[in-house]
């Protein structure tokens, strides 16, 4: 007799669950260090967080210069508002990847 096996995950490897509204969400962006890729970011950003805290707004260049990180800290609304960014970001061909 064949032992049938769950492929269901346990609730100890399942992501958290994200509560929205959710204040300080991070956000990292990565692209190529090109000039204005920082504000282009905050520009986009903008749209999606319009009480975004410009102060806690950091960037890194990568070793080599090539790539630059903005790292940021949004309310989240929900996940539609997430994807959505994401897509944004995605579709401007400025932007490597979303974290």
């Amino acid at each position: 007799m064949n032992k049938v096996t769950s492929t269901k995950k346990s609730k100890d490897t399942l992501p958290p669950k994200i509560e929205f509204p959710c204040a300080d969400y991070p956000i990292k962006v990565i692209g190529h260090n090109s000039s204005g890729f920082q504000d282009y970011v905050l520009q986009v950003m903008a749209k999606y967080d319009q009480h975004l805290d410009l102060q806690r707004v950091t960037h890194q260049d990568s070793k080599n210069g090539k790539f630059r990180s903005v790292r940021l800290f949004m309310t989240a609304q929900s996940e539609q508002q997430l994807v959505d960014l994401n897509a944004e970001f995605k579709a401007s061909g400025k932007v490597v990847t979303v974290l």
